[in-house]
């Protein structure tokens, strides 16, 4: 599957389930692990492993693959492991904490949501 079509099936399925401030990044430049990384926050544990679980499905219906999720016992920060893509689904009070969005965005391009669709 192509890195672009799985980002557009990742950040469609996050808004399937209502995920908030979707952000992409693209990080191809500074690592070899992942081209892109979607951030997203959800109101709840309960959201979080939902939208894990819907991002999951959504790509392996598609077929493409899935090579894991972290996160899932604690629910306020999921990680799925897309390969070229990672999806980090977080509770706001985590998301504003670790501030991956700046530690990333120094050094990577930021990807407009609507420009994936």
């Amino acid at each position: 599957m192509k890195t672009d079509e799985l980002l557009r099936i990742a950040t469609a399925a996050l808004e399937d389930l209502k995920a908030q401030d979707i952000l992409v990044l693209e990080a191809g430049k500074i690592t070899s692990l992942f081209d892109y990384m979607i951030i997203a926050s959800a109101s709840s544990t309960r959201q979080t492993k939902a939208l894990a679980h819907h991002v999951q499905e959504k790509v392996k219906a598609a077929g493409g693959k899935v090579y894991g999720i972290e996160g899932e016992q604690a629910g306020e920060w999921l990680l799925v492991d897309l390969g070229d893509v990672i999806v980090h689904i977080m509770q706001p009070a985590i998301r504003e904490y670790y501030d991956l969005e700046s530690l990333w965005a120094e050094s990577s391009a930021i990807k407009e949501k609507n420009s994936l669709m």
